[in-house]
């Protein structure tokens, strides 16, 4: 679930942009089909399991996959002092709260508005950069930050929304909460010196996420035993987890540094695209024309948002 500015492994990868050919491309796009996938999976899996223990499930396994992964590589090691606090950063803000605050949200919320909702985050960027770094936004990300605030708005209203449905303000706001913290880890990410690659960190980001997860999981849904495992649940918790999260941080990590950020932010913009559509076709969800519209207002705010983050560089 991710775009290059919301992805740290492509955001630490792209500073120096290598030659990119039709294998990374390739590479890439099956990245933003994976990731725009998942989100259809994860709310069939949240059928079954609660979305607390679904969290801890998708990290736990894919920092299994990632650790042994690294130790192939030679990559493994304890973290340094330097890198702490990313690693902190990613593991509590952008996998814990944005991925537990997402998934309980979604047990409110349908599918595709999740994933505009949680897709907001370059939007936030702009706000949180004027707010914790004084930086003044310029006009094209004052512009940008007004069209997708309004698209939010749309989609948000209540001519779209049943405000009176049972979680469904609850939901909203833990899914723009969830964005809100991941742009914080972004502008940590753009200023930090790694010591250690953004792979290698990950694992521990990973399991830095999974261990406060599960200890909420359990005071708050209890012990899982009610939960029957199949083999088709059993697939959806391995895409979830190795596949569309440790595999997609791989395939990140190794070809994202061959475009540039803003190739790589237009690039992803295909994976709240995919979710949606893919929401569509697996999930049955509806799409109405406001809605419609609200998808194009956010889209373009966060075209603008990429656009003016460019102009900066």
């Amino acid at each position: 679930m991710d775009l290059t500015h919301k992805n740290p492994l492509a955001l630490a990868a792209t500073r120096r942009p290598a030659t990119a050919g039709l294998d990374t491309l390739a590479w890439l796009g099956l990245m933003v089909l994976l990731w725009g996938l998942s989100w259809p999976a994860t709310q069939l899996a949240l059928n079954v399991v609660p979305p607390l223990w679904l969290a801890t499930l998708r990290f736990g396994s894919a920092g299994l996959c990632l650790f042994a992964f690294t130790a192939a590589k030679g990559l493994l090691r304890w973290p340094t002092r330097a890198d702490w606090p990313i690693v902190a950063s990613m593991g509590l803000l952008q996998m814990m709260t944005f991925t537990g605050l997402g998934m309980i949200a979604m047990t409110h919320v349908d599918t595709s508005r999740a994933v505009l909702l949680a897709y907001t985050t370059p939007l936030w960027g702009v706000l949180a950069s004027a707010l914790l770094l004084g930086q003044a936004p310029t006009r094209l990300q004052l512009l940008a930050l007004l069209v997708g605030l309004t698209g939010i708005g749309l989609i948000c209203s209540p001519w779209e929304m049943d405000w009176q449905a049972p979680g469904a303000l609850m939901g909203a706001a833990f899914l723009l909460i969830g964005a809100v913290c991941w742009a914080v880890v972004i502008l940590h990410i753009k200023r930090h010196r790694w010591a250690a690659s953004p792979l290698a960190l990950a694992p521990w980001q990973m399991l830095l996420a999974t261990l406060p997860l599960a200890g909420f999981a359990a005071a708050l849904e209890g012990a899982p035993t009610h939960v029957s495992v199949d083999r088709h649940l059993l697939e959806l918790l391995i895409y979830i987890g190795p596949v569309a999260t440790s595999a997609c941080f791989v395939i990140s990590a190794e070809h994202g540094r061959r475009i540039s950020t803003f190739a790589m932010s237009n690039l992803t913009l295909g994976v709240p695209l995919i979710g949606i559509l893919s929401s569509v076709a697996i999930l049955g969800n509806r799409l109405s024309g406001l809605f419609a519209i609200g998808l194009g207002l956010i889209f373009g705010g966060m075209v603008l948002a990429a656009t003016a983050a460019k102009r900066g560089r």
